[in-house]
């Protein structure tokens, strides 16, 4: 066994366990601590409980540590606390902030009137954007979304999002958030790959088409379920014949569209009315740290709000605050920047390729073992599979799964993640370092082998 793999990754200790650990940390108190007294509570009490993120055998989420780039910037911004709602807050931040999003429009080949604006997660990102489709669905009808709300609409029970089976589920957030509930997504199935399937798009499509306003459709430009990649240019096109808004959820996958040989699954990318990408999950910077795209950089505008003493009409620009909602904005764009200049997009491509080739390695390699079930041909760096030992009951399947997630877990050197596909339980892999590997995941596919032999039916 690799050394690195024979180290814990996270404590393994339960809830009652880490809470009395930290609880003196939180014993607030009349006098302060020195700093070297704190520094020791906090190693001791608190870092044992974090989660390794940089062991090879960390294979269950998007998280590693910042690389030494992003961690020159992040020191920097916090080290000035500089905030970005606008120039009058910060110059050099709010002018960082712009020219990044510029540049990441040009970097992503967005077109020359793309746009971006820096948000706290992907989550609100696609809330932002459902929001502005929502406003631009209620322009075409003829009145101003930010002043009427939803009583604008007739009947605002026919407004509909059109999203796959396995999108994520802050889509939901999303449409609670704005008011149109849960009956608003109208969910359509998944092909043999997980895509998002077109035939059943269609159908959905020629189904509600009199009875629901679509006005907007999402595709995943990698599932969390699956890191699977939506067909994007016949969304795209569908969104253009339904004059509706095309939003694609690239938060983990936008990213692969940098590795030349994956370009093609991200075609028309540039043609989607909005995009949203996390750099925290593949770029090595701090948490949290997303950006929102827009085709158009008009289409901001419907988000801005204007004060009295700030954000107003005639202050200077940039004015970052007015493309997003908060109004106390972290200076995220700085170590985005600093890691992107300090690794160079060579080695950065090379970070990206590593875990895709060493997933793709390990799909084929399991490809070929009779008790390994693979349930999907990886497009990024996710591979779910079921162990399927011969001759074990069927009916115990999910239960097995289970058994050898909880055996990994508990036994606290490795890290994997379970889900459901199509009412099954799968067990599934995530290599987002490069600091995970074929090697390392076959470390993992080996023990899960053998845990599953040992499953007591």
């Amino acid at each position: 066994m690799n050394q690195n793999q024979s180290l814990k990754i996270y404590s393994g200790a339960s809830a009652e366990e880490v809470a009395a650990d930290i609880k003196p940390l939180l014993d607030f108190q009349e006098e302060g601590l020195s700093l070297e007294e704190l520094s020791k509570l906090i190693n001791t009490r608190l870092v044992p409980h974090f989660m390794r993120y940089d062991r090879p055998a960390f294979h269950s989420l998007y998280n590693y540590f910042p690389e030494a780039g992003a961690a020159l910037g992040a020191k920097i911004a916090l080290e000035y606390n500089q905030g970005v709602t606008n120039w009058q807050v910060s110059p050099g931040a709010a002018m960082t902030e712009e020219l990044c999003g510029k540049a990441l429009c040009r970097l992503f080949a967005l077109g020359p009137e793309a746009d971006a604006t820096f948000m706290y997660c992907g989550t609100y990102a696609n809330q932002q954007a459902l929001y502005m489709a929502l406003h631009r669905y209620a322009e075409q009808r003829g009145f101003n979304l930010a002043r009427k709300g939803l009583k604008g609409f007739a009947d605002p029970a026919r407004l509909a999002v059109i999203v796959s089976r396995d999108a994520h589920f802050s889509l939901k957030h999303a449409v609670r958030t704005l008011g149109l509930g849960e009956e608003s997504l109208v969910t359509v199935a998944v092909d043999q790959n997980r895509r998002l399937d077109l035939n059943q798009l269609k159908k959905t499509v020629a189904e509600i088409k009199e009875t629901r306003d679509i006005f907007c459709v999402v595709s995943t430009a990698g599932t969390t379920s699956t890191g699977t990649i939506d067909p994007i240019l016949y969304v795209v096109d569908l969104c253009r014949e339904l004059r509706a808004w095309s939003h694609i959820d690239g938060a983990y996958g936008l990213a692969y569209k940098l590795v030349p040989e994956c370009s093609g699954l991200f075609n028309s990318v540039e043609r989607a009315d909005s995009v949203c990408w996390d750099p925290h999950k593949q770029f090595g910077v701090p948490i949290p740290n997303s950006v929102l795209f827009v085709r158009r950089a008009e289409d901001f505008k419907r988000m801005a709000i204007f004060g009295e003493y700030f954000n107003r009409p005639d202050d200077p620009e940039p004015n970052p605050g007015l493309k997003s909602p908060p109004s106390t904005r972290p200076f995220s764009a700085l170590p985005l920047v600093t890691a992107i200049r300090h690794l160079g997009m060579k080695k950065i491509i090379e970070r990206l390729r590593a875990p895709l080739q060493a997933v793709k390695t390990v799909a084929e390699n399991c490809a070929r073992q009779p008790d390994i079930e693979i349930c999907h041909t990886p497009h990024t760096g996710l591979l779910c599979l079921r162990l399927i030992p011969e001759g074990f009951p069927p009916e115990q399947l999910d239960q097995l799964q289970r058994y050898i997630y909880e055996k990994v877990k508990a036994e606290c050197r490795r890290s994997i993640s379970m889900t459901r596909l199509d009412n099954k339980t799968v067990l599934r892999l995530v290599a987002v370092s490069p600091a995970v590997t074929a090697a390392a995941l076959m470390e993992t596919i080996y023990y899960i082998r053998k845990l599953a032999k040992e499953y007591d039916k």
